[in-house]
């Protein structure tokens, strides 16, 4: 019997850019399947630049044959009307995957920090190290790709708990 592997996408929603990792899982073993970042028209209306992320992370979902799908949570900032804008993103980025009949994940920034780095307050640069260590044949990544390989790997480890404590 064979395990197949599963492919993960995580998402760091955003309405200027957000990012997006492909890894994949087989047992303990984590593969680096690919990355990027979706950036709408800044010029376009804003419903358009949601239904650009929609469509655009819809594509990344098919084009990767994603089985799961994970997104950081939204922190709420001290601008109400940005985390509000944010909070659409980020619903349009969910959608995406929902539509592909994925399930979506949601993970806290800390969580996600203390997962790939071991620490809750880390840095993006602490981050993309670790996403480099993590997954060396990514190369460097980005900071926007970089922290959705970080979602995709906080997703891999807990996901992973959770079958072994539900096998016990």
């Amino acid at each position: 019997m064979t395990n197949a592997a599963t492919r993960i996408l995580g998402l760091d929603p955003g309405l200027r850019r957000t990012g997006w990792g492909v890894v994949a899982v087989e047992g303990s073993r984590l593969r680096w399947i690919a990355h990027g970042v979706v950036a709408p028209p800044e010029t376009a209306p804003f419903s358009q630049r949601l239904l650009f992320l929609l469509e655009a992370i819809g594509e990344v979902c098919a084009a990767h044959a994603c089985d799961e799908a994970a997104i950081e949570e939204v922190f709420v900032n001290m601008n109400p009307a940005s985390t509000l804008k944010l909070g659409h993103a980020r619903a349009a980025v969910m959608l995406a995957p929902a539509r592909h009949g994925l399930g979506v994940a949601e993970y806290s920034p800390n969580l996600i920090k203390k997962a790939v780095v071991g620490a809750g307050h880390a840095d993006k640069t602490q981050i993309a190290f670790m996403v480099k260590r993590l997954l060396p044949s990514a190369g460097d990544v980005k900071a926007d790709a970089a922290d959705a390989l970080a979602v995709a790997i906080t997703h891999a480890q807990l996901r992973k708990r959770a079958l072994l404590a539900g096998a016990a």
